[in-house]
């Protein structure tokens, strides 16, 4: 299970496939390189045709639906992929230089630190502007968090963390709770509101002035330069941190490109 991200840049891969078919087949490649890796690490060289595992899924209607898989089946699928690659090559929303690097994905279960990482990235009182456009959003729009309690609830298959992470952030309290809502659970991150986000998080600077913050709800040409992104990679990130850092440089990118980043949660 996985938060899914992907740059709606339009593309001849995505008008072949769609969207959600390269992710099904990126996904399904991983699984099959996964299963033969196991299957051969018990000794069991059988040819991936004959490999298969079960495959649980909840429907639309919150049912759970089961299926056997065949790791050949998802091989074959995903060796449609390869000569789509070729276009993927100096493509704007390209974030990562590999094939289909306008795609990513953060893992559950979600780390704590992860979430103390996102917590940590938000103004405090003395960044007055984006400070107080953030606490006048969570209010306005009431950001509270309850969204999260059954995925909370779900034991540690989603998060790390079963209750709350809370930050002060002068007169008023933030939580990871408020923070994985208004990031992922709002649907597809528009551009003028992907600007904002950037602020909140500190992925470009913010020691902006007024006029120039309302600017930044639509990105100029020359965002790269004016602009750049801060969070670079670092030895001590764990797994979540990185692909949060991943999510927001993709969420760069797309606000760059005044398109929408795509979330499937």
């Amino acid at each position: 299970m996985a938060i899914d991200f992907i740059i709606d840049h339009t593309c001849e891969p995505k008008r072949i496939l769609g969207t959600d078919g390269i992710v099904e087949r990126l996904k399904g490649e991983e699984r099959a390189a996964t299963i033969i890796a196991m299957f051969r690490k018990n000794g069991d060289n059988r040819p991936p045709s004959e490999m298969g595992f079960e495959f649980t899924r909840s429907t639309p209607e919150g049912e759970k639906e089961k299926k056997i898989v065949v790791v050949q089946d998802l091989l074959d699928a995903a060796a449609e992929l390869k000569p789509l690659e070729v276009h993927c090559q100096g493509c704007p929303a390209n974030r990562t230089g590999k094939r289909f690097g306008c795609i990513g994905f953060i893992q559950y279960p979600v780390s704590a630190r992860g979430e103390a990482w996102l917590l940590n990235q938000l103004p405090v009182p003395d960044e007055a502007l984006v400070w107080l456009l953030l606490k006048q959003g969570v209010e306005e729009f009431k950001y509270d968090g309850s969204s999260l309690a059954p995925m909370r609830q779900a034991g540690d298959s989603y998060f790390e963390v079963r209750g709350s992470l809370t930050r002060r952030l002068g007169e008023f309290r933030i939580t990871n709770d408020q923070v994985f809502e208004m990031l992922f659970l709002l649907g597809h991150i528009q551009p003028p509101h992907a600007g904002v986000v950037l602020l909140f998080f500190h992925a470009i600077q913010r020691d902006l002035n007024a006029d120039d913050i309302m600017r930044v709800s639509r990105a100029p040409q020359d965002a790269a330069a004016r602009y750049p992104f801060r969070h670079t990679a670092e030895a001590d990130d764990d797994r979540t941190i990185s692909e949060f850092k991943g999510f927001l440089h993709a969420l760069y990118i797309a606000w760059s490109l005044n398109v929408r980043l795509l979330l499937d949660v």
